[in-house]
């Protein structure tokens, strides 16, 4: 059967997260359903990675197996009619080897995570990013941020529930942009790593916020990194902010 890689983006907030779920809708469920509309009994599709509830995407990579040997651009355009009106949009599409495997070839993912400080209310970017209400000291938290870079156990930065077999994780970049906001200020952050822990990255930004807030000195964000111990991370951001932002492979995938 012939291979496909899908590069897709949606907004999360309608949905359950990525995968598949019973009685609830998910990104996975309406793409499976997308393409079940062009095949009958296609395969279930696999994605570089399971986004939670709420959690959008810029660059999600899925592959799928078909019967037919579609034309890439036919079959991005297909499956994106039958997609509407959900809020998921196939964006790139490319044949592959049958042994490419979105979620065990990826050499790295990347995510993006907005917060924007401000006392109004967001409107335009309701549901797309995390609003705080206060000012927040940027050089501050990229200097909590630092103890973050490289290869470390990030216990406290993982979910209970988190069922990878290591917390040992090897953070790449770890980077944060300032953009001028209406009424506030964006901070942008870029994480890269070739694979995160579940909530790492909420979890990192979370605690990085009481840093630029001034609950917390950067210090303390190397104490809670050497704590192992979930109850030493700092709040959990909410999931609004987040993206998917791309995922890497040995050879790209698309033009």
């Amino acid at each position: 059967m012939p291979r496909y890689a899908l590069k897709i983006e949606y907004d999360g907030g309608p949905f359950a997260g990525w995968q598949r779920q019973k009685d609830q809708p998910s990104v996975q469920g309406a793409i499976e359903a997308a393409l079940a509309r062009l095949e009958p009994d296609v395969p279930s599709i696999a994605a570089a990675g399971r986004t939670d509830a709420g959690v959008h995407a810029l660059g999600q990579v899925a592959h799928c197996d078909l019967s037919r040997d579609w034309e890439p651009f036919r079959l991005r355009e297909a499956v994106n009619h039958h997609l509407k009106p959900a809020p998921v949009a196939v964006v790139d599409c490319a044949r592959v080897d049958e042994a490419f495997h979105a979620r065990f070839s990826a050499i790295e993912r990347r995510y993006l995570f907005r917060l924007i400080a401000r006392r109004a209310p967001l409107v335009h970017d309701r549901g797309r990013a995390w609003r705080v209400a206060r000012d927040l000291d940027p050089e501050a938290m990229r200097a909590g941020a630092a103890h973050l870079v490289g290869r470390h156990d990030f216990t406290t930065f993982r979910a209970v529930q988190c069922q990878a077999a290591s917390p040992v994780k090897t953070l790449d970049e770890l980077r944060l942009e300032v953009l001028d906001y209406p009424g506030g200020t964006e901070f942008r952050f870029h994480l890269r790593a070739r694979s995160f822990l579940h909530n790492q990255v909420r979890s990192i930004v979370g605690t990085l916020e009481r840093v630029g807030a001034g609950a917390w000195a950067p210090g303390d964000v190397a104490a809670a990194l050497a704590a192992r111990d979930r109850a030493a991370c700092g709040p959990v951001s909410p999931p609004d902010g987040l993206y998917l932002a791309g995922v890497g492979y040995p050879e790209a995938l698309f033009d």
